[in-house]
């Protein structure tokens, strides 16, 4: 399992970024995909998954009506949509492979290697 995250980068409050997290190795619909972030200084959080096998995602409260997951099987590539950004939402944003993701729970829990991760900062 191989995972790449990109598309980080520096923006204003209120802006959009869209993460891409390339995969290689395997087939999207072969795992449960997620994304957490690691804000300075904090413990590592769960963010959204997807299932695209089963067609159901999850998005964590703390970013539901901002952020949106979604997947290109062609591409084999999983994407994060970030909207109305706040400073808050200052982390390094990583995608993962496998994962257990229980939506009711808001429980999301990594069992695969840790990539790089793509930086996002939100400024004021």
């Amino acid at each position: 399992v191989q995972l790449q995250a990109s598309g980080g980068g520096l923006v204003q409050a209120g802006g959009s970024l869209r993460l891409s997290c390339a995969a290689s190795g395997f087939r999207l619909d072969d795992y449960v995909i997620g994304w957490f972030r690691q804000a300075p200084g904090k413990e590592r959080e769960g963010v959204s998954c997807i299932s695209t096998r089963e067609g159901s995602t999850h998005v964590a409260d703390s970013v539901k009506g901002r952020f949106t997951i979604s997947s290109d099987n062609a591409k084999n590539t999983v994407y994060l949509q970030m909207d109305y950004l706040k400073p808050e939402d200052t982390a390094v944003y990583y995608c993962a492979a496998p994962i257990v993701c229980v939506a009711t729970a808001n429980i999301m829990t990594n069992f695969g290697p840790w990539g790089k991760g793509t930086l996002v900062t939100v400024s004021s």
